[in-house]
């Protein structure tokens, strides 16, 4: 079995409304997150996954230049990732279909982790 790693990206303005969420609403969203994410913990196939504060630095080229923000010029941000396992690159893109932020029009890259020998 292979690991994959799933990248949840989502446009900024949709970040920006979920912090505007009421409580009972936001409730509701992780409760989607966690049903998804249980199945695959269920079926023996999630290594882990964990959310992303949509704020840090991003640290660039020979210079090591510091800016603020992996997102300054970007309209999308990373918002969190999963590494789980599966029998091909067919399997995880198929797992990831149940993913929530689909909902809010986000996208998810599935890539298989390298191993080096």
């Amino acid at each position: 079995m292979n690991k994959y790693m799933l990248a949840f990206w989502n446009a900024i303005p949709s970040e920006e409304s979920f912090a505007q969420l009421s409580p009972e609403a936001i409730q509701v969203e992780i409760e989607k997150w966690n049903n998804w994410i249980g199945g695959i913990a269920a079926q023996g196939k999630m290594v882990t996954a964990e959310a992303l504060h949509n704020t840090g630095k991003t640290v660039s080229g020979s210079a090591k230049i510091v800016t603020d923000g992996p997102f300054t010029e970007g309209k999308e941000i990373i918002g969190g990732f999963m590494i789980l396992t599966a029998d091909s690159l067919e399997e995880a893109v198929e797992l990831s279909k149940g993913c929530p932020i689909y909902d809010s029009e986000g996208r998810v890259e599935v890539r298989q982790i390298q191993v080096f020998n």
